[in-house]
């Protein structure tokens, strides 16, 4: 059983930077793509950003393109969201999944995590 923990949400200012966390079980972390997802109030669940297995690739949304970037250490089972010049309409609950096949697609991923919950003031 594969078990995701997210940390490092909280509230910050316009502008401002958070670092999102995932520590991940199990022995298998270096076998599965990783992703972060996130949800509004009243919105769709939506992708934020994705990294292969062995961290040479990475994507993200248009949205946080040269905002956000995501990482992973595979010797620790984690993986990072960096999220820097943050906008109140970042405000999401961010998730953090994995996947074996699949990168932007929320249905390719098997693994989730509870949500960490993101607040940016204006």
């Amino acid at each position: 059983q594969v078990q995701l923990v997210e940390s490092g949400g909280g509230l910050v200012q316009a502008g401002g930077s958070l670092r999102l966390s995932c520590a991940v079980s199990g022995r298998t972390f270096n076998t599965y793509n990783m992703g972060w997802f996130r949800q509004a109030p009243g919105k769709e669940r939506e992708f934020v950003a994705a990294i292969n297995k062995s961290a040479g690739n990475t994507y993200a949304a248009d949205s946080v393109k040269g905002r956000f970037t995501i990482a992973r250490d595979n010797a620790k089972n984690t993986a990072y969201l960096q999220m820097n010049s943050l906008k109140p309409e970042d405000t999401a609950v961010y998730y953090c999944a994995a996947s074996s096949r699949g990168y932007r697609d929320s249905s390719s991923y098997t693994y989730w995590g509870q949500g960490t919950q993101v607040t940016v003031s204006s």
